[in-house]
């Protein structure tokens, strides 16, 4: 797959997730609110000092980076959406990009954290909104691992996943000012490093 092909299916999955939001904000929002500020896509607004974002930022990074090494002692790699890179050449480095940045980031925090995660915090308060979409998260990828692993693995993969989901969620509107540009670039790093791991056959 070509880095043209990577971008053709960044865009379409971009939309896909971005159809529901869309139709959502025309019908109720759009008079009140651009689309765009709506969503989450907005320059943050850090709640702390922009070092201490920083630093949460990092360690939450590193702690999500090292325990995606779990992940694989879960699910075999090649029942992982970045098994697509495993073994290939450095070639493919654009197409890791296009695939970490747009068609997962990017589309997963619009729709979980900017559509879903916004609308259900408005509605049952922060607690309990933010956990709805992480176990929705979770469940999206329980879901894409079901088939090919056991009950037990599905479950700690979807509780690894809404784990993550909550935390961006928590930084998102808690550290960020409602911003999903923190978790888009905290997602979008995660699976650009596990696509490198498996392009390089580290793990």
């Amino acid at each position: 797959m070509n880095s043209i092909s990577f971008l053709i299916n960044g865009i379409v999955q971009l939309v896909l997730f971005s159809v529901i939001p869309l139709i959502w904000w025309l019908i109720k929002v759009r008079k009140k609110e651009g689309f765009f500020h709506w969503i989450g896509l907005k320059k943050p607004v850090l709640e702390s000092n922009k070092k201490q974002f920083c630093l949460i930022f990092l360690i939450v990074s590193v702690l999500f980076l090292a325990t995606s090494f779990i992940v694989p002692l879960l699910v075999q790699t090649n029942d992982l959406a970045t098994s697509q890179f495993e073994g290939k050449n450095v070639s493919t480095f654009i197409g890791i990009l296009m695939y970490s940045f747009i068609q997962t980031g990017l589309s997963e925090e619009i729709l979980f954290r900017g559509f879903l995660g916004k609308r259900l915090i408005s509605k049952f308060g922060f607690t309990i909104g933010n956990l709805a979409q992480a176990i929705l998260f979770g469940g999206l990828h329980g879901l894409l691992v079901f088939s090919s692993t056991g009950l037990v693995e599905t479950i700690l993969v979807m509780f690894y996943t809404g784990s993550i989901g909550f935390v961006m969620g928590w930084m998102n509107e808690k550290k960020a000012g409602g911003s999903i540009v923190p978790s888009w670039l905290l997602h979008s790093i995660s699976n650009f490093s596990m696509a490198l791991l498996l392009l390089f056959n580290i793990i």
